[in-house]
């Protein structure tokens, strides 16, 4: 199968799988109520997808990730940021009733690790031949911080009703990220 074409199987099984968590908890959708709505059968998913939460893992990437990966690159992160809100706020029938899925495959769980391969590799092409100031703060364990600062935000976000822009919640994020807890605290 050419990547056009499995890209295109990948898509059809996500639209369909957005489409069942809008009206099902996800926990309770089937894999074959996936290809059912897709109308492809079950072997298909198979050849394209572990079980439904790469699949979820695969959405996050695709719609979220990959628009602002080139943002994050070039320096743009309060625009990679406002993207990547604008673009959960556009589906937020569904991002709604993924923050609900909870346990070993919880949507925060699943999100942080998508976000955290982003960042390390943005830190990782930075890093490149510089000596660190400390042994212990790793690209990896930067990655991993920020990557949960950064879902902690999206999740409460989400959770809250999304009842602020992107912009805004963009800014409130670089505000946070920017200044020590002391600052904050000063300037509350």
């Amino acid at each position: 199968m050419t990547g056009q074409g499995k890209s295109a199987i990948d898509t059809l099984l996500a639209e369909s799988f957005k489409e069942l968590a809008k009206k099902h908890p996800i926990e309770k959708i089937t894999i074959k109520e996936i290809t059912d709505l897709a109308g492809v059968i079950r072997p298909t998913f198979y050849n394209h997808f572990q079980d439904k939460y790469e699949l979820l893992e695969w959405i996050i990437t695709t719609d979220l990730l990959d628009p602002i990966e080139p943002l994050i690159q070039n320096g743009m992160i309060s625009e990679g940021l406002v993207l990547l809100f604008t673009n959960i706020e556009k589906d937020s029938e569904f991002y709604s009733r993924a923050i609900k899925l909870e346990g070993q495959n919880s949507f925060g769980e699943i999100a942080q690790s998508c976000v955290e391969k982003i960042l390390l590799k943005v830190i990782d092409g930075v890093y490149t031949g510089k000596k660190q100031k400390y042994s212990w703060l790793t690209p990896k364990r930067i990655a991993e911080y920020y990557a949960q600062s950064m879902c902690y935000v999206v999740i409460t976000w989400i959770q809250s009703g999304m009842t602020i822009s992107p912009k805004e919640l963009a800014e409130i994020y670089d505000y946070i990220i920017k200044r020590s807890m002391d600052d904050i605290i000063a300037e509350m």
